[in-house]
């Protein structure tokens, strides 16, 4: 019955919205918070997958992006006077590899172990062939958006945290995060479509109060300044549970996606999370719908088969219930997920 489930909701991520045989499409999943430290590490170093639930969901994606909530390093120093510090060991990233084609970086804890433990990270990343975004060995790297071509798209991802410590954020001579100046975001996007041609442009915000259900005003300031200028869809995450959903301008917001892979939290919304799925076309977002996770107590999550999560198609004004999952179960490519070999992931 499990396995019929799993097979039906695969089928209703494949959203019925009517294309033109010529017009190009490309499914991207996204994820929020996954922190490999604690206990999540010590699950892969027993040998198991804690994405293991959602390995068939993921690869049914032609693009798999989450945001990377620790730093992955042996070196550094954890900062004094935070409560929290994680860092997680390079035994991760395989696993990290086997089910993601990006990460975001732009967060509060990329930073917790110092610029030397982050620059060790992006070495780590680049070796095991991770590409990343909202980072860089400076300034100038961290603002510029990794590029993914799929089926004839360009995807530009760009990634800031507005979460304190600022003292991660990069500089002209240091490795860090991208933080979000609103003059830099609206510049950061133009030159995604302009200097690197992209068809699309996704920024993927840390941001918000932590177990605030609903989105404070700075993040819908932040997120319509960002459609006006030229984003596509933004997509969000930080407060440790899912947040409301809006259409501006008939592009998506999703504030936060909640938790994925992490420990320590009890309440039920602090253990809930998303997994979001767009679908992609020329034009922007054709339609998305979430897919909800039950996050266990070794931070492993669950996707929750009998709840339907939101859904939304293009000329909708507002996400509703999903409430039919589809009859089909999708065919044995849809289920492979696409060639990855076939696209490109580059920084420009």
């Amino acid at each position: 019955m499990k396995s019929y489930l799993l097979m039906t909701l695969l089928s209703g991520l494949v959203l019925s919205v009517p294309v033109l045989a010529a017009e190009p499409s490309v499914s991207i999943a996204f994820v929020g918070d996954i922190m490999l430290d604690e206990t999540p590490g010590k699950v892969i170093r027993s040998g198991r997958d804690p994405f293991a639930p959602f390995a068939t969901i993921l690869k049914s994606a032609d693009i798999r992006i989450g945001n990377l909530e620790c730093v992955v390093a042996t070196k550094g120093t954890a900062k004094p006077d935070k409560p929290y510090a994680f860092r997680a060991h390079p035994r991760t990233l395989p696993i990290l590899k086997r089910h993601f084609d990006a990460v975001a970086l732009a967060n509060n804890h990329s930073g917790d172990f110092g610029p030397v433990a982050f620059a060790e990270m992006l070495g780590l990343l680049e070796r095991q062939g991770i590409p990343y975004f909202g980072g860089g060995r400076d300034l100038a790297q961290a603002h510029t958006p990794l590029i993914i071509e799929r089926n004839g798209l360009r995807i530009a991802l760009l990634g800031y945290n507005e979460f304190f410590p600022r003292s991660f954020e990069a500089d002209t001579d240091k490795p860090g995060i991208a933080w979000s100046e609103d003059e830099q975001v609206r510049l950061d996007i133009g030159l995604a479509r302009s200097r690197y041609r992209a068809d699309l442009v996704i920024p993927v915000m840390h941001w918000g109060w932590e177990h605030e259900p609903i989105a404070g005003q700075r993040q819908r300031q932040l997120a319509r300044l960002m459609i006006a200028a030229g984003a596509d869809a933004v997509v969000g995450g930080h407060p440790h549970v899912i947040q409301d959903v809006e259409q501006y301008q008939g592009k998506p917001i999703i504030y936060s996606l909640g938790n994925f892979v992490f420990d320590g939290f009890t309440d039920p919304d602090n253990t809930t999370g998303w997994l979001l799925r767009m679908e992609l076309d020329r034009q922007g977002v054709r339609g998305w719908r979430t897919v909800p996770a039950r996050i266990d107590r070794e931070g492993t999550p669950h996707p929750e088969l009998q709840s339907g999560g939101l859904c939304w198609e293009r000329g909708q004004e507002e996400a509703t219930a999903c409430t039919v999952l589809g009859l089909k179960q999708l065919d044995q490519n849809n289920v492979a997920g696409s060639d990855r070999n076939q696209g490109l992931m580059k920084r420009p």
